[in-house]
């Protein structure tokens, strides 16, 4: 079972919080979001700012709660799925995966004037991560990034 499965409820089946964990350095938060649950996002980025703890105002933790958001409203609205939601945090910084049951992979585009404010989510996570990507998980695909990851910013 990899740590993506771990936890989850019956597909269709909404939100399910699993507990939180520490495991050795590390600390976990892991969140199924249901689908098209906009209202998530904002329990999401809570969640995180806990699992940040005391470095929670700082100005990393408002970009790894930017990013985070801007992942999950990706996955929830651009999918008919719901997605999960794993954070952890060590020594080596954050990593956020967000894995929905899409198989289509999104890609980075230029938005134009017209856009508004649409089109600009991977983009943000291109400029503000340390490092980002995306993979096929299965069913679907996980998109991650890391904040912290090269040494130079603050520890979480």
């Amino acid at each position: 079972m990899t740590r993506h499965q771990a936890g989850l409820g019956p597909a269709g089946s909404g939100p399910v919080r699993t507990p939180d964990a520490q495991q050795g350095d590390q600390r976990l938060l892991r969140r199924r979001v249901g689908q098209a649950d906009l209202s998530a996002v904002g329990d999401i980025r809570r969640a995180l700012r806990e699992l940040l703890g005391p470095s929670r105002h700082s100005a990393a933790a408002d970009v790894a709660e930017l990013l985070t958001s801007e992942l999950v409203t990706n996955a929830l609205v651009h999918t008919d799925h719901g997605a999960v939601v794993t954070a952890t945090v060590g020594e080596a910084g954050l990593r956020v995966e967000v894995r929905d049951f899409v198989a289509a992979l999104p890609t980075p585009y230029v938005p134009s004037a017209d856009d508004g404010t649409h089109g600009r989510g991977l983009l943000l996570v291109q400029a503000l991560a340390d490092a980002w990507g995306v993979h096929e998980h299965g069913m679907g695909k996980v998109v991650w990034f890391e904040l912290g990851c090269n040494g130079a910013a603050p520890q979480f």
